[in-house]
């Protein structure tokens, strides 16, 4: 469900889904994939902060308490496939991973798997310089604790329900 205090994203969010809804028309299933943070090395978040935490420099975004789903790339791909194939979904899907962590967790277990220290804490205004006020607060130091609820009722098999073992699937 989207937040429930309305920001600019989760307003974006409600949108896009109200329009797609709208132009599918009747009798057409609609399955909105709602995305938690996408972990691959490839791209995303965990492509920018590789060179940071390899060097010893990563560290949590602010406080560190801000819950940040998270999915891995893989099992944001299955989730995608069993969008298109299972007619049993229709509506919000949560994509993230079953096990909700906090930044201060993610960045805790990133450093673990890269074998490097953790020390230097990210100000709030660091985010705030890259993606300006609004853009830190609804992205980077957003706190969105989200479960797939939708999926676990139906027993999705995840390929990586951990941080941990998602990092180092993809980080070898």
């Amino acid at each position: 469900a989207p937040p429930a205090t309305a920001d600019f994203l989760s307003d974006v969010v409600r949108r896009w889904e109200d329009a797609a809804r709208e132009g599918a028309g009747d009798g057409t299933r609609v399955v909105s994939v709602r995305t938690g943070i996408v972990q691959s090395p490839q791209g995303g978040i965990l492509k920018l902060q590789l060179p940071l935490f390899r060097a010893g420099l990563g560290g949590r975004l602010g406080s560190g308490e801000q819950w940040q789903p998270w999915i891995g790339i893989d099992d944001l791909v299955d989730i995608y496939h069993r969008s298109l194939w299972d007619t049993t979904l229709s509506g919000p899907v949560n994509a993230v991973a079953p096990s909700v962590v906090r930044n201060a967790d993610y960045t805790r277990e990133l450093g673990h798997v890269l074998h490097r220290p953790t020390l230097f804490p990210v100000p709030s205004f660091g985010p705030a310089l890259l993606l300006g006020r609004e853009g830190a607060q609804d992205l980077a130091l957003a706190s969105q604790r989200v479960r797939p609820a939708v999926l676990e009722d139906r027993g999705h098999p995840f390929r990586t329900p951990d941080l941990g073992g998602a990092l180092r699937h993809l980080l070898g």
